[in-house]
């Protein structure tokens, strides 16, 4: 058991991502079970140990930096993300709390990665509405510190650099949003300005 504890702790720190334990079983080439029950004894030796790492299993397995030392880890390791990614944080701040069912239609299918992208990484978080249809999704204060926000959701349009051509027309609705069949290959600058009027 220690040998295959060895072998998971491995795979969680090259990945460095959440990771499902039939994703780990088949890069082990070990039985599901097994590993899940390797896997509860190493989140409890990591969790008796005084180090600086813990082994997060809320939405999957992550081997990561404990909170009270990810100050550390932002002066070394700031966040990147790709510019598809960035846009949907946009899409997300300028409209939050939105329904990730909305985030959908406005980003297209490809919103779903970046939303979980964004979460691993805490810069938004995911919470069921009301009637459990769907999820609201909204920044998390680690965003606005990431970004030096306070408040202005212009600083974060500056901070992403796609100001440009910002107008000042009405704000448009959602529904004149949804009918722009071309928004999410051509990105979100005119939605921006608009929605920033």
């Amino acid at each position: 058991m220690e040998q295959l504890k060895s072998r998971i702790e491995a795979v969680l720190f090259v990945t460095a991502r959440v990771l499902q334990v039939n994703e780990i079983a088949e890069i082990l080439e070990e039985e599901p079970d097994i590993v899940e029950e390797a896997l509860l004894e190493l989140i409890m030796d990591y969790a008796s140990r005084e180090g600086a790492l813990e082994i997060d299993d809320e939405n999957g397995y992550i081997l990561q930096v404990k909170q009270e030392h990810l100050d550390i880890v932002e002066k070394l390791c700031p966040v990147e993300l790709k510019p598809p990614v960035l846009k949907t944080l946009t899409v997300i701040a300028l409209k939050e709390p939105i329904r990730q069912s909305l985030l959908k239609d406005l980003r297209g299918s490809n919103a779903y990665e970046h939303v979980q992208e964004l979460i691993e990484k805490g810069l938004i978080s995911r919470h069921k509405d009301k009637n459990g249809r769907s999820y609201n999704i909204k920044t998390t204060p680690k965003f606005a510190e990431y970004f030096k926000l306070k408040g202005d959701i212009r600083a974060l349009v500056k901070t992403l650099n796609i100001d440009n051509g910002v107008k000042d027309d009405p704000i448009e609705s959602d529904a004149s949003i949804l009918q722009k069949e071309n928004f999410a290959n051509e990105g979100i600058n005119n939605e921006l300005a608009e929605e920033l009027g």
